[in-house]
């Protein structure tokens, strides 16, 4: 099953919002409409099975619209697996939770950056330790800030690595978007996923190669943050940065399905 562990889709009342905010943020134009349906159609034509769609409730009062938007797309698209989302303002946490557990919601979203909190807050800990059995953390790391002013980086998900030796990490963007050289002496090479999304066009060759190089085979996902990016193109540019054969590209959409357990 091959699988494409990050993207985001939006409710189509917002999506041009998002896109307008999104390309303001990075200054990437996306491609298409940042729908679901556009999305699973240029899934589909790039041979993908399944996506992954995240999103990340930006205050407490969007936990619960978010999780019951990521919960009617699992419910109308079977190619899709969405992951929750919790925000450490959010009292009720347990009990969405629960609520996501029951609903087979195997993963959560963490963005520090648009959620507004870092990821060294330690109201963190007590969800990280309720979630680490049944969840699946894809976490946002790396930006434009150096790492002791950035609200994510690699070096503060190494100290949850540590704290929460049983909980499953993807560090998202290889590792930390613009923080390669801060991954390479952090978390590149232990026992957390990455994923390829947002990177391969902003990674020099040796940077690219040092981590394909390091990181365990079994642990580099394939993501290509669609509506950032389309998911065909990144994985032909995949394929010729890293000189990778049909078996290897294949193997590495496949970890995917080894990571979520399917």
């Amino acid at each position: 099953m091959f699988i494409d562990v990050h993207t985001h889709a939006f409710h189509p009342k917002i999506a041009d919002k998002v896109l307008l905010q999104l390309e303001e943020h990075y200054g990437i134009r996306g491609v298409g409409n940042g729908t679901v349906e556009d999305l699973l159609a240029r899934a589909a034509s790039a041979g993908l099975d399944r996506v992954v769609v995240h999103s990340a409730a930006t205050a407490a009062a969007q936990v619960i619209p978010a999780n019951n938007f990521a919960l009617s797309l699992k419910e109308a698209h079977p190619a899709v697996i969405p992951f929750g989302t919790l925000h450490p303002d959010f009292e009720d946490w347990e009990c969405q939770l629960e609520r996501l557990r029951t609903r087979g919601i195997t993963g959560l979203k963490l963005h520090p950056e648009f959620q507004g909190f870092r990821l060294d807050d330690p109201r963190l800990h007590p969800i990280i330790e309720a979630a680490q059995e049944h969840f699946l953390f894809m976490v946002h790391i790396g930006d434009t800030l150096p790492p002791d002013e950035n609200p994510s980086c690699p070096y503060k998900l190494a100290r949850l690595m540590d704290l929460f030796p049983r909980a499953r990490f993807i560090a998202a963007h290889m590792g930390g978007y613009l923080h390669w050289r801060h991954a390479l002496r952090s978390i590149i090479g232990k026992e957390v996923y990455i994923d390829t999304s947002s990177s391969l066009t902003f990674m020099d060759d040796d940077t690219l190669r040092a981590i394909w190089r390091t990181h365990p085979r079994d642990r580099v996902l394939f993501g290509s943050d669609y509506p950032l990016f389309d998911p065909a193109d990144e994985m032909r540019m995949l394929r010729r940065r890293l000189a990778l054969s049909d078996t290897e590209l294949e193997t590495l959409l496949l970890n995917g399905a080894t990571a979520l357990g399917l």
